[in-house]
């Protein structure tokens, strides 16, 4: 068995024990030696999956002290994936457009059911905060903080985490279309109002649709852009 295999067999039975919960977040794990002999395997392949589970967030390693489940938050689970959306480059950024398309108007959908009459009063707030002209900076800082505010009433952790990744991904997009596109402040105000009107409303099916068709609208403006700078 080659080496790969056995560091796989470790990170599986580390898994398991997780899973099962033998060892729960927060909880230290056994001295390397112990693990491995309770595990059956090797220290060696024990070592190198517990390198692979820390780069992936799901142990940490303490220097002199030992390794801990870390709290497998969704936020600390998604920053690998977090990590491999951060060597796209700009012929990938309607690709990840196209994930946000799919899984954003989902997430809004589910928040309609969820989000609270003060996320509701701080997401209109948000809105009108930005006046007629603003810097290109601050429009992006509005669109993400809306985005994110709306995914963060789904109801589900991970997947407003993903989109809240896919999203901090497409800033530079963003920023790009603030600067040429010149009704782009008008166009973004209008539409997230009608999303929050339709959130308001509790009307999910609307708010779903309504946030395809803003996805959407970026994703037409990529397309007939010639290139990204």
């Amino acid at each position: 068995m080659t080496l790969m295999a056995v560091t796989d067999k470790a990170i599986e039975k580390i898994k398991a024990m997780i899973t099962s919960g033998e060892l729960a977040p927060g909880d230290r794990l056994p001295p390397e030696k112990e693990l491995s002999e309770h595990l059956g395997l090797s220290r060696s392949s024990m070592r190198e999956a517990v390198k692979a589970l820390e780069v992936i967030r799901v142990l940490d390693v303490r220097r002199g002290d030992g390794t801990y489940v870390t709290s497998l938050e969704p936020r600390l689970l998604l920053e690998a994936m977090s990590f491999v959306v951060d060597l796209h480059d700009d012929s990938s950024i309607l690709e990840i457009f196209a994930v946000r398309r799919i899984l954003e108007p989902v997430a809004t959908g589910m928040a309609a059911q969820h989000i609270d009459a003060e996320r509701l009063t701080a997401l209109r707030a948000e809105i009108e905060a930005v006046n007629d002209s603003p810097d290109v900076e601050n429009l992006v800082r509005h669109d993400l903080a809306f985005h994110r505010g709306i995914v963060e009433c789904s109801g589900n952790a991970y997947l407003a985490g993903l989109i809240e990744s896919l999203s901090n991904h497409t800033v530079r997009a963003r920023v790009w279309r603030g600067l040429t596109q010149a009704d782009a402040v008008e166009r973004t105000l209008a539409e997230h109002t009608a999303i929050l009107d339709a959130l308001e409303s509790g009307d999910a099916e609307l708010a779903a649709a309504l946030t395809t068709v803003h996805i959407s609208g970026v994703e037409k403006w990529l397309r007939d852009a010639s290139q990204l700078p």
